[in-house]
């Protein structure tokens, strides 16, 4: 399992139209586990309602981790992601 931490700079942290986007993106990856968490909270972006629940905001630190087949490629792929648009 590999993991990073992320503090979100998206003005409406991961709401809406961000978290509708991050799911896309993570359903890319069908065998890899990929999960965000807020303090003991998880959600997988897969699930878009369960990652909104976490009721991420600007600011927050997030952790998110991947697991999987070819996790390597999806750690880096989705760590850009964030980087880029959250």
């Amino acid at each position: 399992m590999k993991s990073f931490e992320y503090t979100i700079t998206e003005e409406v942290g991961i709401h809406a139209r961000p978290a509708g986007l991050l799911s896309k993106e993570a359903a890319k990856f069908k065998e890899c586990t990929i999960k965000v968490w807020k303090g003991e909270k998880s959600a997988e972006p897969k699930r878009l309602i369960q990652l909104m629940a976490l009721g991420v905001k600007h600011g927050d630190t997030i952790k998110v981790t991947v697991e999987g087949a070819d996790e390597e490629a999806v750690f880096e792929h989705m760590k850009k992601y964030f980087e880029e648009n959250l």
